[in-house]
């Protein structure tokens, strides 16, 4: 789709151009993504450093402090985030692996808050980082208790492959969510990244609907996601409890 004619359109698309994984970007691989003429790119890039919400770094640029500033405002974010920490940070000591707390945006899984282990694996997460919802033991959880016009939206969509384990049937999923929302807790078997697993939870609003998700991940050679299920999902009761009390 081509962005908005409009400078805030442009703008968004320029922004929206940074992957997970980017650390900074030139100008042509930028123009390419967001679909602006590369004088456009450049003038406009311009701007946005001149706001804060890009940095230079040399040639290139990469997201400027101010975006992560106004993130930290958001409600949702804020409150969710200030709540889980304390049962993060238990949660990480109970099982020394990486803890997750998540919600969902679309069809994709938003890091909210990232507590790693040492010597865990090099996850394909990071706190701003989106994975497509289905490939995630977070993702799962937050589907399993969401309207099902949300999960339709996924299905339509078209499930992506993220690694050889990724399930992309409908069918299956659909099934999968239903043994989620039965027994309270998902798993990713290495379907969002090779030798990676976890136990997820939801966290879970007045309506019994899914604010979040907090996960336990570790290697599929340490970690055995049916052991710390128990405790992930306390920690995401505890954290729901804390949130509507």
């Amino acid at each position: 789709m081509a962005p908005s004619g409009s400078f805030l359109g442009r703008a968004v698309a320029l922004l929206s151009a940074f992957r997970a994984d980017d650390d900074d970007l030139g100008a042509a691989e930028l123009a390419r993504r967001s679909g602006l003429p590369r004088s456009t790119t450049h003038r406009l890039a311009l701007d946005l450093v001149e706001a804060g919400l890009l940095e230079r770094r040399g040639t290139r640029v990469r997201l400027g402090l101010k975006l992560f500033e106004i993130g930290q405002r958001v409600p949702r974010q804020r409150v969710l985030r200030d709540a889980a920490v304390p049962l993060m940070s238990d949660l990480r000591e109970a099982t020394r692996q990486t803890v997750h707390l998540a919600v969902l945006e679309g069809r994709e899984v938003v890091y909210l808050e990232i507590l790693g282990s040492s010597g865990g694996p090099r996850l394909p997460s990071r706190v701003g980082g989106r994975l497509p919802a289905h490939v995630t033991g977070v993702g799962k959880a937050i589907l399993a208790f969401s309207a099902p016009d949300v999960v339709r939206a996924v299905l339509e969509a078209g499930l992506v492959k993220a690694s050889e384990r990724s399930v992309t049937a409908p069918g299956l999923l659909v099934k999968e969510l239903e043994t989620i929302r039965r027994e309270g807790v998902a798993y990713d078997r290495e379907e969002s990244g090779k030798g990676i697993v976890c136990a997820a939870s939801p966290v879970l609003g007045p309506d019994g609907l899914a604010l979040g998700a907090l996960s336990v991940s570790g290697w599929s050679t340490v970690l055995r996601p049916a052991v710390v299920a128990p405790a992930v999902h306390t920690a995401a009761l505890t954290l729901s409890r804390t949130l509507i009390g």
